[in-house]
């Protein structure tokens, strides 16, 4: 047996703000505000980092990132005229047919209709009625249906409301036919009829804007053959069919070309369009530094060892001759034998004191670690991206002019590991597995029992890193030795021998535990450079705490946003690799 209706409607939320609800929203016609991928390789490699290297692309997905010329599909011109010639005289000849405005008002009368007894019904509670009347004054099709979810299941009300609701959908597709399209024409449709004219242009603006779009950049692949069918006779149909499957066999030859690979699933970045997108991400990356605030770069000559440079000083005893700048020399000796009393320029004698010698620059060899934070925090804004974008741009700078380099990559998070190279894609900041406020947890390590796998991940742990990155860097045959740390906060993970401290909020234990490993990097002769990427929970607690790591190892703290994190970890990479040096 049913309980009475409620004479109270139901408690809300103590939250306040506003929520501005739009008439006629489509999620699928109208997504949420996103920026669009951007074409090209580099386009796809971005959407490859994102997803970790899982992501696939569809054909349509590739005809977006890797253009056709229009000349190399003859005919398909002509065959995309005359399907637009048939779809525009189709649109012409249906607005100057019919007069929508009519239906607009009588579909309003309809709400009116059924609002009316729904509005005076005795059983409803007063409140109900009260926000029905004013969801239909506003005609708003989800207030109505929030509405309904508040109703009791067996409510008279609540069992007639879906044909209301109905009702003003229709209405405002109808206003929607009316304003959104010029009619000129007289004879006035019925709601049914209006409802199947607004499906019909909407489908002939779209077609309209795929056709086009395909003529103007070689793009068949993203007009919808289906829909198409409806609208042109199957010979033109055919004929265009064929076009584009011309134009998917070139850009599956392109594709390839590019080093795309094609399995079950779709399409994706094989080795070769890696190494191309490395390059891509490289070149931007020089292209900011040369136009951009940090001022030109200089290339570099050779891979190691010392070379000239422009500028000159004078000779000291024990420089190599062969660092001499001879016209330089002859010149200071001319003029000094020019302005002396007992000196003869016609015939000049060289003196020690007139010999030049060339600058030189030393390009020495270096170790790095690169430790790049994938705790949970790193997936807010997509900080991960920009990680990993930083790190594949380094091995490709690395691996193309500094051959004699040791370049580590280290993953960090409730542990921390070594990462191979090939393996940067598919990197992926961790999933949150524990939301309370507190976190107190140990876990023995040296247990066979407990894995990696059992621990939550989301944890930050600098002081494993640095532990690990110590070790690496000890077996380096360079004395500039030097670990790369990007991270947004502070670390809440530690090791004390075999137990691991699993510790939030930060916890000044695990704080100690780090400075001391960041200490024993400094005295082995390491240095600690700090990227601090922007987190939405950061604040001057994670940056002081910063600053103490860095400078216990005799580095320093560089505050940047993730789309500046390539260009300043690479400016600070060959800044390391650049000295000028006397000799």
């Amino acid at each position: 047996m049913s309980g009475p209706e409620r004479s109270e409607p139901p408690p809300t939320s103590k939250l306040g703000g506003i929520l501005h609800t739009y008439r006629g929203y489509d999620p699928v016609a109208f997504p949420p505000p996103a920026a669009p991928p951007s074409e090209g390789l580099q386009g796809l490699g971005d959407q490859m980092l994102a997803w970790g290297g899982r992501r696939r692309f569809t054909p349509e997905e590739l005809a977006d990132a890797i253009r056709l010329p229009p000349e190399a599909l003859a005919g398909l011109g002509p065959s995309i005229d005359a399907i637009l010639a048939k779809l525009e005289s189709r649109k012409a000849k249906i607005l100057a047919t019919w007069n929508p405005a009519p239906t607009a008002t009588e579909a309003a009368d309809a709400v009116t209709d059924l609002a009316a007894p729904l509005l005076s019904m005795p059983d409803a509670p007063e409140w109900a009625v009260e926000r029905l009347h004013r969801e239909v004054r506003e005609r708003q099709i989800h207030g109505l249906e929030r509405l309904w979810y508040l109703l009791e299941e067996d409510s008279p009300l609540k069992r007639k409301m879906p044909a209301l609701v109905e009702s003003v959908a229709s209405l405002d597709r109808i206003e929607g036919l009316r304003d959104g399209w010029p009619f000129h024409g007289r004879r006035v449709p019925s709601i049914e009829e209006a409802l199947e004219l607004r499906e019909e242009l909407e489908a002939i603006d779209r077609l309209l804007e795929q056709l086009e779009e395909a003529m103007k950049n070689a793009k068949p692949a993203i007009v919808d053959l289906d829909e198409l069918r409806d609208f042109v006779e199957e010979a033109d149909l055919s004929e265009f069919a064929e076009i584009r499957q011309r134009a998917e066999e070139l850009l599956k030859q392109a594709a390839e070309q590019e080093g795309m690979v094609q399995d079950g699933e779709g399409w994706s970045l094989g080795p070769n369009a890696m190494r191309r997108y490395q390059q891509t991400l490289l070149a931007s990356v020089f292209d900011s530094m040369q136009g951009g605030r940090h001022g030109r770069h200089a290339p570099v000559d050779h891979d190691d060892g010392a070379h000239e440079l422009p500028s000159t000083r004078p000779w000291s005893f024990g420089d190599p001759s062969s660092g001499l700048d001879l016209p330089a020399s002859i010149l200071n000796c001319v003029a000094r034998e020019a302005t002396s009393e007992d000196g003869d320029p016609r015939r000049p004698r060289l003196r020690s004191e007139d010999l030049e010698v060339h600058q030189t620059r030393a390009t020495t060899k270096c170790a790095t670690v690169v430790v790049m934070d994938m705790s949970g925090s790193m997936r807010w804004g997509g900080q991960y991206v920009a990680v990993k974008k930083m790190a594949l741009a380094l091995e490709g700078l690395v691996r193309r002019e500094y051959p004699g380099d040791r370049l580590h990559f280290m993953e960090m998070y409730s542990v921390a590991r070594v990462v191979a190279r090939g393996d940067l894609v598919e990197l992926l900041p961790k999933p949150v597995t524990i939301r309370d406020p507190v976190v107190r947890l140990r876990a023995d390590m040296s247990d066979p029992d407990i894995t990696e796998q059992d621990l939550p991940p989301h944890f930050t742990n600098i002081q494993h890193a640095l532990r690990l990155s110590r070790r690496l860097l000890a077996n380096s045959d360079t004395p500039n030795r030097q670990v790369v740390l990007i991270t947004d906060g502070l670390p809440t993970a530690h090791f004390e021998d075999e137990d691991l401290f699993l510790l939030y909020p930060p916890d000044p234990r695990t704080e100690e535990a780090t400075l001391r490993e960041a200490s024993l990097l400094g005295r082995e002769g390491g240095i600690l450079n700090v990227f601090l990427v922007p987190s939405w929970s950061q604040s001057e607690e994670d940056v002081r705490f910063a600053h103490r790591i860095a400078e216990s190892a005799n580095g320093r703290v560089i505050f940047t946003s993730g789309g500046d994190l390539d260009r300043f970890v690479i400016w600070d990479y060959l800044a390391r690799q650049r000295r000028t040096v006397n000799g």
